[in-house]
This record gives C-alpha cells, sequence and structure tokens, in this order.
C-alpha cells in the first residue's frame, strides 16, 4: 500500500447519529424536516435526492455550519453543541462542492496546512501530513501554486486533501465528482476506496455512488424518503423517477458482476 495512504487509513472511523433534525431557512423554507440517520462507524452511505431536496443542508448541520432548530447530532458520543464544537469538527471532515470555498491562501501547501495548524499540532507533524495529503492526491509537484491556477478537477483534489489532513473519522463529501472528467472522477473513486473513514457521500452520480456505497438515503423536500441498499433502489424505478434519480442512458444493472454497465 502507498504509504502515503497508510496516514490516512490510521485513522478510527466514527459513527453519526442524526435524531429529528430539523432546519428551516430564515424565508420559511423547511430544508430538513424530522431527518432521522444512524451510520455505523465505517459504512459508506449515498445521500440522494433532487436539488432543493436538503442535501448540502445536512452536511453543513453536522459540522455545525448551520445550527438546526429541533434535533440532535452525535458524532463519536460526542453530541454537537456550541462548547463541544470543536471536538466534532476535528471528527468530521466536509469537503465542499465548490473547491474555492476550501482554498484561499497564497499557495496549495498553505492551504492544506491551515486545518492542522488550526489543530494546534506541532510544525514537524503539520508538514508531514500536507506532504501525504499532497502525495495521496498527486499534487506534490503543485504545492507551491496559487490554487487559482490549477484546473477544477485540481482543485476539487486539493479540497479532498485539505480535509483529510485534519486525518477525520467521517468523512462528508458534497457532490465529489460534478464537473470531474472520466479520469478525474475515476482517480478520485479509487483514492476514497483506500480509505477506511466512514463515508457520506452526497452525489446525483448514481453509478458513481454505487461503486463506493452500498447503502443509500433519498431525502426530497427535506423528508427522508427511503433508506436502504443502494442496489436495491436502482432496481425501483418508480421511486427513482418520483424523486428525479436517474441513471445515465445507456446503463444498466449487471447483477452476474455486481456492477454498473453499458448496454
Amino acid at each position: 500500500m502507498n504509504a502515503d495512504v497508510e496516514v490516512f487509513r490510521r485513522v478510527a472511523p466514527v459513527g453519526l447519529h442524526v435524531g429529528h433534525l430539523r432546519f428551516a431557512y430564515p424565508d420559511g423554507r423547511r430544508a430538513l424536516d424530522d431527518v432521522d440517520l444512524d451510520i455505523a462507524p465505517g459504512e459508506r452511505v449515498a445521500i440522494l435526492g433532487p436539488n432543493g431536496s436538503g442535501k448540502s443542508t445536512l452536511c453543513q448541520t453536522l459540522v455545525g455550519i448551520l445550527q438546526p432548530q429541533h434535533g440532535r447530532i452525535i458524532v463519536d458520543d460526542i453530541e454537537l453543541r456550541h462548547e463541544t464544537l470543536p471536538q466534532v469538527r476535528s471528527r468530521v471532515g466536509l469537503v465542499f462542492q465548490d473547491p474555492d470555498d476550501m482554498l484561499f491562501l497564497p499557495t496549495l501547501w498553505q492551504d492544506i496546512a491551515f486545518g492542522p495548524a488550526n489543530q494546534g499540532l506541532p510544525p514537524s507533524e503539520i508538514s508531514a501530513r500536507v506532504d501525504a495529503a499532497l502525495a495521496l492526491v498527486g499534487l506534490t509537484d503543485h504545492a507551491q501554486r496559487a490554487p487559482h491556477h490549477l484546473s477544477f478537477g485540481q482543485r476539487k483534489r486539493a479540497a479532498t486533501a485539505a480535509t483529510l489532513s485534519m486525518r477525520p473519522g467521517l468523512l462528508v463529501m458534497d457532490e465529489p465528482s460534478s464537473n470531474l472528467d472520466p479520469r478525474g472522477r475515476r482517480e478520485l473513486a479509487e483514492l476514497l476506496e483506500q480509505l477506511d473513514q466512514t463515508l457520506l457521500l452526497v452525489t446525483h452520480d448514481l453509478p458513481f455512488a454505487l461503486r463506493l456505497c452500498p447503502r443509500a438515503i433519498v431525502l426530497d423536500a427535506g423528508r427522508m424518503v427511503w433508506d436502504g441498499p443502494l442496489r436495491t433502489l436502482l432496481r425501483h424505478t418508480d421511486v427513482l423517477e418520483a424523486h428525479a434519480l436517474e441513471l445515465p442512458e445507456g446503463f444498466v444493472l449487471d447483477d452476474r458482476s455486481g456492477a454498473i454497465g453499458d448496454r
């Protein structure tokens, strides 16, 4: 195994409990409506649903960016409250859909060092984590470049490295494969397959989700409408259609190989 991967595999995966979570925006729109969710340590779960279903809102409540009006969030037996926010954020890493929301310092190295530095780590540990994270995503040669000079796919990988450098036990990724070319999508999937962390994958990309996640949860209008095996969901075309989920044209489930392939 690549030594750089091993640095991030030595992270204990953590569990998540979400109980009766409700969140409404100031205009009254309810984005989360009594969401109940339990994820075991090491589990990989796809969060699916149409635009506006509450997926990104859920991600942001898990790290305290948004404060729900009702309900509980418990990570690794720690309930998320104002006073426990640093502890929870040390265990949950969120990779935003837009990498430019995470990359804001003069060099890529500094961006990836930002999280570990804020964890109070010694310089030697910060340097080791940044170097390993850069190598893990194939960006070692770009460490001193300005992030805005990188391609979109490179910035996506950089944002993932910035989160992994904090070694979270729960990795939450919001639309990680969006706007990636086929090679970038494959490389990201291969990277995530090597990690042991609990994974919460928010996506519209059903083949990408199937490659990584045995379980799926579907949100629509802030409510959970499905929680079960992803492969079973993909056979329920009525459920997919009702909640604006669609496999790419020309793709079918292959029950013999357990994969999705071209007709």
